[in-house]
């Protein structure tokens, strides 16, 4: 069946031109979609041969429905992971054995090492079939390399069906874009009449018509029929007219694939069964272990399968042309004998030491309740299976629990990590009571105290782990692990102190005992610790000694982005921005690509904290909206929606505000008395913009006098907790409160501390000379709305002393900062207090800002717009504007509904005609 014949000519073109451009550097990402057995892999196939022929390195892989629950295994395929060779294989095989320390994420380590691979493969075509049926960390990958494929010699090529609709196709149609998709329609009927007549010999007569209407011009299903009837010996060509003549013909595909099988030899379709169970594609040494049998004794019937035109491929990697084929032969054999013949092939690849997932495929469709060697083997395949189809695992695990196999603490760890908490932590406290095991026990402690964590029940951890420290006989190493947990419930509570100090013992306990795990998450929780008590000289060098921990393991890849992003927070304290910043970016981009969504949410929060300090509130905006809620830990939750509101309501939008802060009381009932200082100043601003100032101050004080640990987080809330109490005459709690910044600002080189101080001192004393010093402060700390707030202290000030040209000039000042960042609720403060002294600045039209239309559009989403219509695409202006992808989304879509157009074309068109209305 050749591309001609199918009217593939364009489309083949278009592969063509894409080839070229890999080799050239320029690669891609590209879908081929259609409905089964329209011509996609026919036409990636002839593709891929004409790569390898110009030299390029060519490697395929495929998805089915149990890759739904193996993640990352059409990827193995495709690159031959499991074959091993250099480093990076073997960290990827080690990492999917399962051999990873609790709390890591083995296939986000693995992913990045697969990024890395494909990388480094040079010119190449990478293809991954059937990728309707692809997992999330599929689907996380191909998208990582869809971004990246621009500057790599890469044509990274899929094929999907139309069904099933999932939620993973639809990220991989946008990853790959609009301009890179190709889709294969049905043929025509002429299209088809002209294929039928190709390959039975000539124009087909009006019962070939009818039986090939059939096919509804699906190129597979006329080819299997007509070659079954060629076969079968009833078709005929007469008169230069080709025609069914004989009886019975097939009445259905199916039923012509099974009788164009029935012509090969026993022995043959014997092989192909024992292939069948093994799926479409397999491997022949599979084979030859379930047949029992040598790989030489198989190699005449596969040459003939080969020939046939039933089976494809070469060497020891085989795959049945097509699924229907396989489907056929698969549901031709009883369902009885198909479990019975599934649970050997799984006994037989186990003793033959297959890998686990291959294992795994027959366990899934024959062993029902695991016992004697069942377990056994389960018991041992466990922490991969766990590690790397954590799915598969509950499925199999609970079949064994309900038999009667002690493997209850591994499925605990399955079901935590598929999301199912409160199962989870049942299964684990009931294994718990009955765990002699050290390591099983340290193992269900981390179970439990992180689903009690992720609840806001850290206290429920802290005896449960106490009762644990107290039993004799405990070892260095499981001593370390559970005081690591218990530092980090103690974090959990508030209990900062408590937890600095469980950690440094946690720390020396890990040191001695040479655990590389406990030792980067002592340092992790240290590091916590130091930041939220404000003391970032000593937080930097702990994260530079964590970081040098963790780098060398792949395994705690995980604990490595954590700890970057917590290294962006404490350099934004420390003001240093830029580096912050690209600190940030730089592990929001490994999250993204190796699709660690917890992670991707935590960068992006700590992104938005940055952004909003340094004044791109919109950025801001945007990042807080790109990550899914499901995706956020409660504290991040809490940070994200306290952030929005806050800028919310500066900009004089109580009502989306509220929205933000009634999302929020969820996950701040989860965290307890813990202090979120976004949240806390969002709270007391909503107050105070519905004129309850005392309200507001109170909320401030109330999270103030929370215990004094978390300096990072009051920190924050003490210039409006002065401003309040002078405005409302409570002195004794604006002296409180400036006393508190004093205490942060002494013997610190940190100018946003600095500045606070100077700010509350000019507050407290209406000290104009030290509010202007605290906006100079404020601005080399690169803090706008800071500064902003100062000089409109200080014009109050100075108005109030008469001084009226030094309140202009500090009012014009103050007004030009809260208009660039759209603080229009602060500016209109401002010109109240200083309109009550007779002084208004400059002639200036002010208008309101405008929620829908091209003028409702902030700074950065008209800049997004201009690019947009430019004709730039979102990775392009996000490279451009240097944003995530995710937030240049976010951006768009806003622009979308403020326009109230539909596409970006529309957005182009909205563009052009304001140019001209302008011009």
């Amino acid at each position: 069946m050749s591309a001609p014949v199918l009217g593939r000519r364009p489309e083949q073109a278009r592969l063509d031109r894409w080839l070229d451009d890999a080799r050239a550097g320029r690669g891609r990402a590209a879908l081929i979609e259609g409905e089964p057995g329209i011509g996609k892999t026919v036409l990636v196939r002839a593709a891929c041969d004409r790569a390898e022929r110009s030299g390029m390195t060519v490697s395929w892989g495929a998805c089915d429905e149990l890759g739904q629950r193996l993640p990352l295994l059409p990827w193995l395929d495709a690159l031959r992971v499991r074959d091993g060779g250099g480093e990076r294989r073997a960290a990827v095989n080690r990492l999917l054995r399962g051999e990873a320390p609790v709390g890591a994420d083995p296939v986000t380590a693995a992913a990045e090492h697969l990024v890395a691979l494909v990388g480094e493969a040079g010119p190449a075509v990478v293809v991954l079939d059937d990728l309707q049926w692809a997992d999330r960390a599929t689907v996380a990958l191909w998208c990582a390399l869809a971004r990246r494929a621009a500057d790599l010699p890469l044509l990274l090529l899929g094929t999907a069906r139309d069904v099933p609709r999932r939620a993973e196709l639809a990220a991989v149609r946008r990853a790959t874009g609009a301009q890179s998709r190709l889709r294969l329609a049905r043929l025509t009927e002429r299209e088809a009449r002209d294929l039928v007549g190709a390959l039975a010999g000539g124009p087909p007569g009006p019962r070939l018509l009818a039986m090939a209407e059939e096919a509804a011009g699906n190129p597979l299903y006329l080819t299997e029929l007509v070659d079954a009837l060629r076969r079968d010996g009833v078709v005929a060509v007469a008169d230069g007219v080709a025609e069914v003549t004989g009886d019975p013909a097939p009445g259905s595909l199916d039923a012509a694939i099974a009788h164009r099988l029935d012509f090969l030899p026993a022995d043959v379709r014997a092989v192909l069964r024992a292939a069948a169970l093994l799926g479409v594609e397999f491997a022949l040494a599979d084979v030859a272990v379930v047949l029992d049998t040598r790989v030489a004794a198989l190699v005449t019937a596969v040459d003939h399968a080969l020939a046939a035109g039933v089976l494809c491929g070469s060497g020891p990697e085989l795959r049945f042309r097509h699924p229907l084929i396989h489907r056929v032969i698969y549901d031709g054999m009883p369902a009885g004998l198909r479990g019975a013949w599934h649970e050997e092939a799984a006994r037989a690849l186990a003793a033959a030491g297959a890998p686990v997932e291959r294992v795994a495929r027959q366990f899934l469709r024959g062993v029902h309740r695991p016992h004697g060697w069942a377990a056994d083997w389960l018991a041992t395949a466990a922490p991969a299976l766990i590690a790397q189809a954590p799915a598969v695992a509950i499925d199999l695990l609970q079949r064994a629990v309900d038999a009667g196999a002690p493997l209850a603490g591994r499925l605990a760890d399955a079901l935590y990590r598929t999301g199912e908490r409160a199962r989870a932590e049942a299964v684990a406290a009931r294994a718990l009571e009955a765990s002699t095991d050290p390591d099983e026990t340290a193992d269900l402690h981390w179970t439990l105290a992180q689903c009690r964590a992720l609840d806001g029940r850290g206290a429920e951890s802290l005896a449960t782990l106490a009762d644990a420290l107290a039993r004799p006989g405990l070892d260095g190493r499981h001593r370390a692990r559970l005081l690591v947990l218990s530092a980090r419930a103690h974090r959990d509570i508030g209990e900062v102190d408590r937890a600095g100090e469980v950690a440094r013992s946690a720390l020396a306990c890990a040191e001695e005992a040479g655990d590389r795990w406990a030792v980067g998450w002592a340092l992790h929780v240290l590091t916590v610790v130091a930041v939220m008590r404000g003391e970032m000289a000593a937080a930097l060098p702990l994260f530079e000694r964590a970081l040098a921990v963790t780098g060398a393991d792949p395994a705690l890849l995980d604990l490595r982005m954590l700890l970057q992003i917590n290294q962006a927070v404490a350099l934004g304290d420390l003001d240093r921005y830029p580096e912050a910043i690209a600190a940030a970016e730089q592990v929001r981009a490994l999250a993204e690509g190796t699709g660690a969504l917890v992670r991707l949410a935590q960068a992006h929060s700590a992104l938005a904290e940055l952004r909003h300090d340094t004044g791109r509130w919109d950025d801001a905006l945007a990042g807080v909206a790109a990550v899914p809620a499901e995706a956020k830990d409660p504290g991040v939750a809490c940070c994200d929606h306290g952030t929005a509101a806050v800028i919310l309501l500066r900009r004089g939008n109580p009502e989306a505000a509220a929205r933000h802060l009634a999302a929020a009381e969820a996950p701040a009932l989860r965290i307890g008395s813990r202090t979120i200082a976004a949240l806390a100043l969002a709270r007391s601003l909503a107050r105070e913009c519905a004129g309850d100032p005392a309200g507001a101050l109170a909320v401030l004080v109330a999270s103030l006098s929370g215990g004094g640990e978390e300096a990072e987080e009051m920190e924050d809330l003490i210039p409006d907790a002065v401003r309040l109490a002078v405005q409302l005459d409570d002195r004794g709690t604006a002296t409180f409160a400036a006393g508190m910044a004093e205490k942060l600002a002494q013997d610190c080189a940190i100018p946003h501390r600095a500045a606070a101080a100077a700010y509350c001192r000019g507050v407290l004393a209406a000290d104009p000379a030290e509010l202007m010093a605290a906006a100079e402060r404020y601005h080399a700390a690169g803090r706008p709305f800071g500064r902003a707030r100062a000089l409109h202290q200080a014009a109050v000030a100075f108005a109030g002393l008469g001084e009226a040209t030094e309140a202009r000039t500090a009012f014009t000042q103050a007004d030009d900062l809260y208009a660039g960042l759209g603080a229009t609720w602060d500016a209109a403060r401002l010109r109240a207090a200083l309109r009550g002294h007779g002084i208004r600045r400059g002639p200036r039209a002010q208008h309101r800002r405008a929620r829908t239309g091209w003028p409702s559009l902030t700074p950065t989403e008209g800049r997004v717009a201009a690019l947009v219509a430019a004709g730039l695409s979102n990775p392009q202006i996000a490279d451009r504007l240097v944003l995530s992808r995710r937030t240049v989304a976010t951006h768009v879509s806003h622009i979308l509904a403020k326009l109230g157009v539909a596409s970006r074309t529309d957005i182009a068109r909205e563009a052009t005609r304001r140019y001209r209305e302008s011009g």
